[in-house]
């Protein structure tokens, strides 16, 4: 198998436990701890906008290659393995859905960042 093949394997695995996480958010038999932790991670990864915007070479991508991956990883071993099987069979059913919540998270953060940079760099009077 080459590395390419693996490579994609890996790619659509992610993506499937993006939406189980997803779904464990959402799910009553998930204890509080775990579905805070699944729901920020699918929150951030299915948002159309990014904290470290694409086009900012190298660490633009950090976030895609090391970041979500990471937090996917830390959140899947909080869900129960009985419960993330069942939410994996059920993602592989379903479409991928996109993150309102995340898209209005990454927005507050951009703006609350513009103001705190306006403030701090704002001419102060003499």
């Amino acid at each position: 198998m080459s590395i390419l093949d693996t490579a994609k394997r890996w790619a659509r695995k992610i993506k499937r436990d993006v939406v189980a996480l997803w779904i464990a958010a959402r799910d009553p038999r998930v204890p509080w701890y775990a579905k805070a932790a699944a729901g920020a991670v699918a929150a951030y990864a299915l948002s159309p906008i990014d904290l470290i915007p694409d086009f900012i070479p190298i660490i633009g991508y950090l976030d895609d290659l090391l970041i979500v991956p990471v937090g996917i990883m830390l959140a899947v071993k909080l869900v129960p393995s009985d419960l993330m099987q069942e939410f994996r069979e059920e993602a592989a059913r379903r479409e991928k859905p996109v993150s309102k919540a995340g898209l209005a998270s990454m927005i507050a953060l951009w703006v609350l960042a513009a103001l705190a940079l306006a403030w701090l760099f704002w001419p102060k009077p003499a």
